[in-house]
């Protein structure tokens, strides 16, 4: 296991590069270039000006979350192509910069959704809440203005609002694309650009649809174990995997976590994980929780031990973290409640590697 932590870069982030390189057992950041517009190139000049800040402080940049799809690639749109050549050239300037996985996801118009950034829970601390009945009540528009006002001025990755402007023309264009035909779009997107990823070793991996259902009529494709099979099997190269989300993937209790680590981890096809944990609230209903098993729903020992199990050399991050002890920043990204996270993690894999060692 390979730990990491994600950072939005000097102008987008309230975190440094000194402080997470003092967390114990961080390796390396999980960056982005997010002044780039979606679907343009990523210029090579950029990628090594981000590389070299964050190896001066000591990290590696071996990950990269999001190189965003554009919208039209999604939809299988004439101009879709001029798109896929962007990314394909971005591929080939991120290996160049030692590079080794790219996160990415197919998740029309909304990249994640919660209804609520800053839900205050009864120990004084704001995490971010998924309410699926409020989501029913508003307009897309209307539920895009609670997000802007609730995200206080930060970048938040996948709501770029210039993008989201063209919403009502975005969302007509959808009404023709049900999940049949965004599959084949994406089959149709990951034949041309894992070609790329293998000549640059290069590992692509689709983040799972955060929450893992309809929103607002919407198609989604990457929700369980069954379609995450049938495109792994749809485009079958060890370079087409999946960044294996227990957060999005644990919105839906059916799925089980555990289970499916083993199941693809044992197929090679787990590139990076994101580890958090979730309270449920009602059906469709949760809130961000800290790690620990017993401040959520899901049992983190169960999930790390199964990591363990397939002996999982890949990049983990803890995931969304709650705002605590007065820290102002992102939703979901502050530093001190992803640090806590951090060194739960590696206590747990401690632990399990040690019981393993020392009584099996």
């Amino acid at each position: 296991m390979k730990l990491v932590f994600r950072w939005f870069g000097e102008k987008h982030d309230t975190v440094t590069l000194e402080q997470i390189r003092q967390i114990p057992g961080v390796e390396g950041v999980v960056g982005a270039l997010f002044d780039i517009p979606v679907g343009e190139v990523w210029p090579l000049e950029e990628i090594m000006k981000l590389k070299e800040t964050v190896e001066r402080a000591g990290l590696k940049l071996e990950v990269i979350e999001s190189v965003n799809v554009h919208e039209d690639i999604k939809l299988g749109l004439p101009t879709r192509d001029r798109y896929i050549e962007n990314y394909k050239e971005t591929i080939r300037n991120l290996a160049k910069a030692g590079v080794k996985v790219v996160c990415y996801n197919f998740m029309p118009v909304f990249d994640w959704m919660r209804t609520d950034l800053h839900k205050k829970l009864p120990d004084g601390s704001e995490t971010m809440e998924y309410d699926h009945s409020l989501i029913e009540g508003v307009t897309p528009d209307e539920l895009i203005e609670r997000v802007k006002e609730g995200s206080e001025g930060f970048v938040l990755p996948g709501w770029e609002w210039d993008r989201l402007e063209k919403l009502r023309e975005t969302f007509e264009l959808y009404k023709n694309v049900d999940e049949e035909k965004l599959f084949e779009n994406l089959v149709y997107f990951l034949e041309r650009v894992i070609p790329v990823c293998e000549e640059c070793d290069v590992k692509l991996a689709i983040h799972p649809d955060d929450p893992p259902w309809s929103i607002f009529g919407l198609p989604r494709i990457i929700t369980n174990k069954e379609n995450i099979e049938r495109l792994l099997k749809a485009v079958d190269s060890p370079y087409n995997g999946i960044t294996l989300c227990m957060g999005s993937l644990g919105a839906n209790p059916e799925n089980n976590i555990p289970e499916m680590i083993r199941y693809f981890g044992k197929m090679g096809r787990i590139h990076f994980a994101h580890v958090r944990n979730l309270k449920f609230t009602g059906e469709k209903s949760f809130y961000e929780t800290a790690h620990p098993s017993f401040c959520g729903s899901h049992d983190l020992f169960e999930v790390m031990k199964a990591f363990h199990d397939i002996g999982y050399e890949g990049y983990i991050r803890p995931d969304h973290g709650r705002l605590i002890w007065g820290e102002k920043a992102r939703p979901g990204y502050g530093l001190y409640d992803r640090a806590l996270g951090a060194t739960y993690i590696l206590g747990l894999w401690e632990a399990i590697s040690k019981m393993k060692e020392r009584y099996c």
